[in-house]
């Protein structure tokens, strides 16, 4: 029997990225999964560095995740919205049942200093790494206490403990998710709830593309996006970047029953870089 069969679990920013890769360890350990991703990119949410997935891309992970023979919600989902989320919840527990596990893996950065840093990318950026995380742990965790079990990662990163040149609002959702993260674990504690934190360093994903192509811009200089691809590899003691593979095997792991003991911890997968 797989060790997640009967279990539900939801993947915020989980149309790309780590939070695709974690919905498919997720399913092929036999849990029912609902991924929801901002769908697109309006006007008034430009500027960051999140690559908006493309509504065409619903199809394309919809039968990706239904090929594990689980049952599969996938749809739009704004963290900063509550109504959207409700939305959201509802009809994902139509199809697999109630969240037993919960994934936060929704996240946004910027490059932009402190001085002159902008309002709107701000509100953004905490309003999408932090605030989304409460609004999703605030209305999945009482159904959680009352089951007596659930699972809850937030997907952080060493930026909550390393500061970081131009990427202030990024530095303080991260640092303020694992404050989150470790009171979350104490509510849940008594009730068989875990809550963890994985931090890794730089993820080979499209946000992280996207990210080096802001510095680069911001820089000034002629570097390609390959080209600081490789110095982020040479920059690391393991000369490489993390995958999201790396961070999905683990965030399978915090959710099998082996893993009820551990709660309230910052598991970081950097490959020995601070950063």
């Amino acid at each position: 029997m797989k060790s997640l069969a009967n279990r539900a679990a939801v993947i915020t920013g989980g149309l790309t990225g780590q939070g695709l890769a974690i919905a498919k360890a997720l399913a092929a350990e036999g849990a029912a999964v609902a991924v929801g991703s901002y769908i697109g990119e309006q006007a008034g949410r430009s500027g960051d560095a999140a690559a908006y997935p493309d509504p065409a891309e619903i199809v394309t992970v919809r039968a990706a995740l239904r090929d594990f023979g689980v049952p599969t919600y996938v749809g739009h989902l704004d963290v900063r919205d509550t109504t959207a989320i409700d939305r959201f919840l509802h009809d994902a527990e139509a199809v697999g049942g109630p969240a037993d596990i919960l994934v936060n893996a929704a996240g946004t950065t910027a490059e932009q200093p402190v001085s002159g840093h902008s309002d709107e990318l701000w509100t953004k950026i905490i309003d999408t790494n932090l605030n989304g995380a409460f609004r999703m742990i605030r209305t999945l965790l009482p159904g959680m206490i009352s089951r007596r079990w659930g699972r809850i990662i937030n997907i952080g990163s060493t930026a909550a403990t390393v500061g970081w040149k131009d990427n202030p609002a990024y530095c303080a959702s991260k640092s303020g998710l694992l404050g989150l993260t470790r009171c979350v674990a104490l509510e849940g504690a008594p009730h068989g709830v875990t809550c963890v934190m994985i931090s890794p360093t730089w993820v080979e994903t499209e946000l992280m593309r996207r990210n080096l192509e802001q510095v680069v811009a911001r820089e000034g200089d002629t570097r390609t996006l390959a080209q600081a691809m490789a110095e982020v590899a040479e920059q690391n003691p393991q000369k490489r970047i993390i995958q999201p593979d790396e961070v999905a095997a683990l965030a399978a792991f915090l959710c099998r029953e082996e893993a009820k003991g551990i709660t309230m911890e910052n598991i970081q997968i950097t490959g020995g870089a601070l950063w």
